[in-house]
């Protein structure tokens, strides 16, 4: 079987047509879920990027794994997906990107180990690496006639004066690079020639786009494809003081956003004094840029039909977590509200006895540490015990697990968006900079280890805007929410050697019940 694991950066679980999306459309993917099955609560770990890039390839929940920041090394002693691969005979590939901050302790080439937290996941071969140096897309720019900026973020100045930019927004105006030129379209050039070159062993590729992660600038013609008067605006308090009012928290970080401008020539501080023009028109460009690798996804998979490996592979689309997009006066991903972690999920399995679920919708709960217990099974592998997910090969075949969880669970250090300086945010200590995360069907606790827990209840506010946790009408469902967060991490505490233990013959090992 091959295996086919295509990550987006920043994608909001719900923007796919095939969950009736009011606006993005997403017509190869959505072909890819009548195909497969779409998991529609499916939710990452952790943010920013490496973090949750880290649950996704080890199975493992942060508060195991330890790498909390971008930037925090992954500790070597655990194992990944591509590692446990190659013990099947495959030799994983990358096109695109992993954000794996490499630890330091071992001895690794300064390619693979950039010395930030652009690394290359151990166990991956490289076919195209994207950083952000953007080599070696702005190698074939170059070939191709492209004037190039000195500073490789250049390349998304968009163009200036289009007509009727004026009375949009700025992201608006296109990118100066053309469709068929842009770094998504890259990727699948590069990911096809290789699969072109392939002598019919089974092969895993790991293809992980950059969009539709910010700057928002999409070339021509999807930089118009959504109207913007059409677009919704983001659902927030009326005011930015109404808003930061419910937590200390959310005050710190709208008042300080960092990061990405959202978009060429902007910084995070612009944020909050966008227009409502203007904001309509990010939301536009943003879904423009969705629908742009959704096209590039169509290429590659009608690739794989006409050489005949569709059937014979496995293919999993999800994202590393979401993006905020303005909503609660915020943008990007370092906020508690369910905007942050709901990410999409498709997988399409080849098997025979998954065939008769094709076009199924998963209301379950999953989660991205459960994506490499699924690669694993599919090709054969035993999933180590180090994972604290769960194959969804089940799911796909019609079936339900048995004692499925009931919630999801993510973690965030508050540091993450204020790691480019040393101090601390709010005055907390490093250690009471940790939030944990448990949601329910109804319920959401939100636990800061120095400031104070939030609780919501979504069937009276789904969007999240109303604290009930110092409402004495949920004190008891609080508190048992407080315990199912105490009892989820006390059940996922590392395992490492705690499986094993010493005896007069020797070492033995007791395999946990999965």
């Amino acid at each position: 079987m091959n295996i086919l694991f295509i990550t987006a950066d920043q994608w909001q679980g719900e923007c796919l047509s095939a969950l009736d999306h009011p606006h993005v459309k997403t017509p190869n993917l959505d072909a890819l879920a009548a195909d497969g099955v779409v998991f529609k609560k499916h939710f990452a770990q952790a943010v920013p990027c490496g973090p949750s890039r880290a649950c996704l390839y080890t199975g493992m929940y942060l508060q195991n794994h330890r790498s909390l920041l971008n930037g925090t090394p992954l500790d070597f002693r655990h194992t990944n997906v591509a590692l446990e691969a190659r013990k099947a005979g495959y030799k994983p590939i990358l096109f695109g990107y992993t954000d794996v901050s490499l630890d330091p302790r071992q001895q690794v080439d300064s390619d693979r180990n950039p010395g930030t937290y652009e690394g290359v996941l151990p166990g991956m071969d490289v076919g195209s690496h994207l950083n952000g140096s953007w080599e070696p897309w702005l190698a074939k720019l170059r070939a191709s006639g492209y004037s190039i900026p000195e500073t490789p973020t250049g390349i998304f100045k968009p163009k200036t004066r289009q007509p009727g930019a004026e009375i949009r927004g700025k992201t608006y105006e296109p990118a100066i690079f053309k469709a068929e030129d842009s770094h998504t379209a890259f990727l699948v050039d590069e990911t096809i020639d290789h699969l072109s070159k392939q002598d019919g062993d089974p092969w895993f590729v790991h293809l992980s786009f950059y969009s539709p992660h910010p700057p928002f600038v999409a070339p021509e013609p999807y930089n118009k494809m959504y109207v913007a008067r059409d677009m919704p605006l983001p659902v927030r308090r009326e005011t930015m003081e109404q808003e930061i009012e419910q937590h200390p928290w959310l005050k710190y970080y709208v008042l300080n956003q960092r990061g990405t401008g959202y978009t060429y020539g902007t910084s995070s501080g612009d944020h909050n004094i966008l227009s409502e023009m203007e904001l309509q028109q990010v939301k536009a460009t943003y879904f423009g840029m969705m629908s742009e690798v959704d096209s590039q996804i169509g290429r590659l998979i009608g690739h794989l039909k006409k050489t005949g490996a569709y059937d014979n592979t496995l293919i999993v689309f999800t994202s590393d977590h979401g993006e905020q997009m303005g909503d609660h006066w915020a943008f990007s991903k370092f906020c508690y509200f369910d905007k942050t972690f709901h990410v999409p999920l498709i997988i399409r399995d080849p098997r025979e006895k998954s065939r008769r679920s094709c076009g199924r919708s998963v209301d379950a709960f999953t989660e991205s540490i459960d994506i490499m217990p699924t690669l694993l099974e599919a090709i054969g592998i035993v999933i180590p015990h180090q994972c604290d997910g769960h194959s969804l090969l089940q799911f796909c075949s019609g079936e339900k697990p048995q004692n499925w969880r009931q919630e999801y669970h993510a973690e965030f250090d508050l540091r993450s968006a204020n790691n480019d300086i040393e101090k601390t945010p709010l005055g907390l200590e490093m250690k009471k900079c940790m939030v944990n995360i448990i949601c329910g069907e109804r319920y959401k606790y939100v636990h800061f280890a120095g400031l104070p827990s939030l609780f919501f209840d979504h069937n009276d506010d789904p969007e999240e805007f109303f604290d009930r946790s110092n409402d004495p009408a949920y004190y008891e469902i609080i508190k048992e929410y407080a315990g199912k967060l105490l009892s989820w991490r006390m059940e996922n505490d590392d395992p490492a050697l705690t499986d094993l233990h010493f005896t007069r013959n020797g070492v033995k090992e007791n395999l946990r019940s999965r």
